[in-house]
């Protein structure tokens, strides 16, 4: 861990940590996102072609779901305990 703690750090730190843990994503996003220093200026419209994609393949049966109780599963499986 970066050992850069000030007390407002370390003090914000223990704050975030009580929240619940969707609470804690948004905070992250929102840290994350104010320190991207050089956007692609392309990522968001290649993204967008992306999602476009996919959810074409999905709508013409070129491609299936998968449960959310299988994708749950499988992601315990690599990280247990989180």
């Amino acid at each position: 861990m970066l050992r850069v703690m000030s007390d407002t750090i370390d003090a914000l730190s223990r704050s975030a940590l009580a929240l619940t843990p969707i609470e804690r994503l948004a905070l992250a996003h929102r840290l994350l996102e104010s320190v991207e220093l050089d956007p692609d200026p392309g990522a968001d419209a290649a993204w967008e072609a992306e999602i476009a994609r996919r959810m074409a393949d999905f709508d013409e049966g070129r491609t299936q779901g998968v449960p959310a109780e299988e994708v749950f599963a499988r992601l315990r499986e690599i990280a247990p305990g989180r």
